[in-house]
């Protein structure tokens, strides 16, 4: 049953791994390495059992392979999933063993933040392995990536803004954003620095009194966000929010957030198409976290990162004309961008970077 799954989602390896004594359970879904190492973060979550992480994991991961060929990278698409609460279960012995799993990989997956996961995470995982992107300056890396994807959904937001109303004034609309974690908050700001109306929900009550009182923004209930009256709903949490049960609730005129796998379903891809809204494709926008960390492995500039996110409104344009022209779902429109992407690179076997990770560790570390 495993293999089969596998098969029909076309991953090309997927590696379960166990420290008993560190309390590490996770699994490493390496999805497509054409156009490069498989590079996609690490999400730590008390999934109810083995086979939500893992349906999670290669959903996540083919993802990331769409995400680095649309965003025009050099890199294929992984992902990899820890078991556990990150509130309760993280130490320097989980994130070590778990370091020493991605280094057996020699190169094939590189890592970096992802829910639940953090810089300090990252710190531990980098005395085991150099195959990691994210991790402190003075180790030659960027950082926390969480600014730089709520940078580059805001200009996948302005792409979108333009498309259907034919402008880009991000305050003159209002906002429905569910998620006010690491990105989620971040792009809060950016909204609510160009004056906008923000609804903010989250799991965690601490993290929306935090956007009241310092940002401004408006509570509402984790439920509530889908009836709330408001131009654009922004999904900055996990995936499949937008689904069979919320997607008559919902009375935005754009979806544009910064959360994976936004839809639950492509026959939802359908319907938000049928119904007018229109759908800035999730790993189109928020790719501005993996085109930062990407960075590093030819060496860290941060004005160059900066200009890097401004291409995400170009990919998004690209997709809704790619849309427009063929008639098809924006979804379906983001995938063939990708695929076409794929198949053209993967005739021509590129010698400066192979899918082993050489050149990313020479480059990275100065040597």
């Amino acid at each position: 049953m495993i293999f089969e799954t596998i098969s029909n989602s076309g991953h090309e390896q997927v590696v379960f791994c166990q420290s008993r004594d560190a309390g590490l359970k996770a699994i490493i879904a390496i999805h497509n390495t054409v156009l490069g190492p498989a590079l996609g973060g690490l999400r730590m979550w008390p999934y109810k059992n083995e086979a939500e992480a893992l349906n999670d994991v290669l959903r996540l991961s083919r993802g990331m392979t769409f995400k680095n060929a649309v965003a025009g990278l050099n890199l294929g698409g992984g992902k990899a999933v820890i078991i556990g609460d990150p509130a309760r279960d993280k130490s320097e012995a989980l994130f070590r063993a778990f370091g020493r799993f991605v280094n057996s990989l020699n190169g094939r997956y590189i890592t970096a933040e992802d829910v639940g996961i953090d810089v300090n995470d990252m710190e531990y995982v980098f005395r085991d392995t150099e195959f990691v992107t994210g991790v402190h300056q003075v180790h030659g890396g960027s950082g926390d990536p969480s600014p730089f994807t709520a940078y580059g959904t805001l200009q996948g937001l302005m792409a979108a803004l333009s498309h259907k109303f034919g402008n880009e004034d991000v305050g003159k609309y209002t906002y429905a954003v569910q998620g006010a974690g690491h990105v989620g908050s971040e792009f809060i700001k950016l909204l609510r620095e160009q004056g906008a109306k923000v609804f903010v929900t989250d799991i965690n009550k601490e993290s929306v009194q935090r956007c009241v009182d310092e940002l401004g923004c408006e509570a509402v209930g984790t439920e509530e966000i889908y009836d709330v009256d408001a131009d654009v709903y922004s999904p900055c949490a996990l995936g499949g929010t937008v689904n069979e049960q919320t997607l008559p609730r919902l009375k935005c005129k754009i979806i544009c957030g910064a959360a994976n796998n936004q839809l639950a379903t492509d026959e939802i891809g359908d319907a938000v198409q049928k119904r007018g809204l229109l759908y800035a494709p999730d790993y189109a926008v928020n790719a501005g976290g993996v085109m930062n960390v990407s960075l590093e492995i030819d060496g860290y500039n941060r004005e160059r990162a900066m200009r890097m996110m401004r291409t995400i409104y170009y990919n998004v344009g690209r997709i809704f004309q790619i849309s427009d022209r063929d008639g098809i779902p924006t979804y379906k429109a983001a995938d063939r961008m990708a695929e076409e992407r794929i198949n053209a690179v993967g005739k021509i076997k590129l010698p400066t970077m192979g899918n082993d990770g050489t050149r990313f560790l020479g480059r990275m570390r100065g040597q």
